[in-house]
């Protein structure tokens, strides 16, 4: 078959990409982080630590939710004193989402403990292949169809 690969990965990544097996991770890595840090919450975090200050409108497509969904899981961290609201400098009408100090030490414990659940999940694999897996990997995704 001219494109079984092909289909072989797309049926990964279907699974990969699906809402409620990012849910279940993200359920997992933020046991006992706190109650505003939990699998609704962690993709803010995880979007405000990889794209830096943003609005909810724009936050919302990379954590897949609208902007009034956005807003809710802001404020919840908000009050935990993980995220700041700051007028936008190129529009005083709007505001950005941006992570506190204490925001900054949950991600980087949050991810500590992806890295390290990622690596407990490939201990059985034979010596070298995660390292050429994690390669082909960043270059499927620099390189792939999702540029």
């Amino acid at each position: 078959m001219e494109n079984e690969v092909g289909h072989e990965i797309a049926d990964a990544l279907g699974i990969l990409l699906r809402r409620i097996t990012r849910a279940q991770l993200h359920k997992k890595l933020t046991k006992g982080m706190g109650e505003a840090v939990d699998e609704l919450t962690y993709p803010v975090l995880s979007a405000l630590a990889r794209t830096g200050p943003r609005s909810a409108a724009d936050l919302a497509p990379d954590v897949g939710v609208d902007r009034s969904g956005v807003t809710r899981r802001a404020s919840r961290l908000e009050a935990a004193g993980l995220i700041r609201r700051e007028t936008d400098p190129t529009d005083r009408r709007a505001h950005l989402l941006v992570l506190t100090e204490q925001g900054e030490l949950v991600v980087a414990e949050l991810r500590t403990r992806l890295a390290a659940h990622i690596v407990a999940s490939l201990s059985s694999w034979p010596p070298g292949e995660a390292e050429t897996f994690a390669h082909h990997l960043r270059r499927f995704t620099s390189d792939g169809p999702f540029t």
